[in-house]
């Protein structure tokens, strides 16, 4: 198994550098590749932040990718959940954390924050998001 980094991910689907993004393509295609969430969650900044991507342009983007054969993403489960609230709008860090709080191995009933959208946004009913 190979690790890839965010600039494949980002290579790979955005193809936009002709000498980086065949070889990006050829790791990937070649599988029995492994991605962290930390590389899905740098990725997910730099295609909004660098290449104007929408929240939900990135979640189809990513989705697709990490259901590429011979990819294989860490914690594919919590990647869905967050993937399905940054879809509906939610930043995608705060999908990961309250996918994390609600996975089935750590069942978390509450969930503080300070951050207000993140609250409003929160619409799990497994937890409740709330300030302290």
């Amino acid at each position: 198994m190979k690790a890839i980094d965010t600039s494949i991910v980002v290579r790979y689907l955005t193809g936009d550098d002709p000498r980086q993004a065949p070889r990006a393509r050829a790791v990937v295609d070649a599988g029995d590749i492994f991605v962290s969430i930390t590389v899905l969650l740098e990725a997910e900044w730099v295609l909004c932040s660098v290449y104007g991507f929408s929240g939900q342009d990135v979640a189809a983007a990513l989705r697709a990718f990490s259901g590429l054969p011979g990819v294989f993403v860490e914690n594919p489960a919590l990647l869905a959940v967050a993937l399905d609230h940054a879809a509906a709008g939610m930043d995608f860090a705060d999908a990961l954390h309250l996918g994390a709080a609600t996975s089935a191995a750590t069942h978390c009933e509450t969930m503080f924050t300070f951050d207000r959208r993140f609250i409003e946004q929160a619409n799990d009913p497994s937890v409740k998001v709330m300030e302290p």
